[in-house]
């Protein structure tokens, strides 16, 4: 499933996520490496899928903390920079899943009838 790394001589492990996601993007990669297969290319955007996941996370957190606005230098009130980083790392995810194909929901019988965009996703089963 997985071409082994020429450079270690190892394959890459999918069945264990990195250390540093967080719990619930953990949970989720598991849940997604178990249902389906995934080439070797698609493992790394799933990562990175993750990461912006945790990093939206973070900045709503830290935005949820200190509020929406927030007082510059000047006193004068400004969007909290928070807030566009979780809307960047938001974008970001959403375009990596789509970039996965994860997001795609089985064709409908209406559909006109042609190659599946993401055949090259099995689920497991």
């Amino acid at each position: 499933m997985y071409p082994p790394n020429e450079k270690f001589g190892m394959k890459p492990s999918v069945a264990t996520p990195p250390s540093h996601l967080s719990a619930d993007s953990k949970s989720w990669w598991l849940a997604i490496v178990e249902a389906f297969e995934l080439d070797h290319h698609h493992v790394r955007l799933l990562l990175s899928c993750c990461e912006a996941w945790d990093r939206a996370e973070t900045a709503r957190r830290r935005v949820a903390r200190d509020g929406v606005f927030v007082t510059d230098r000047f006193g004068q009130l400004k969007s909290h920079p928070g807030v566009d980083v979780e809307r960047k790392a938001r974008d970001q995810f959403r375009l990596l899943l789509r970039e996965i194909g994860l997001d795609v929901a089985p064709p409908t019988e209406t559909r006109a009838p042609g190659p599946a965009a993401n055949a090259h996703l099995r689920l497991h089963g």
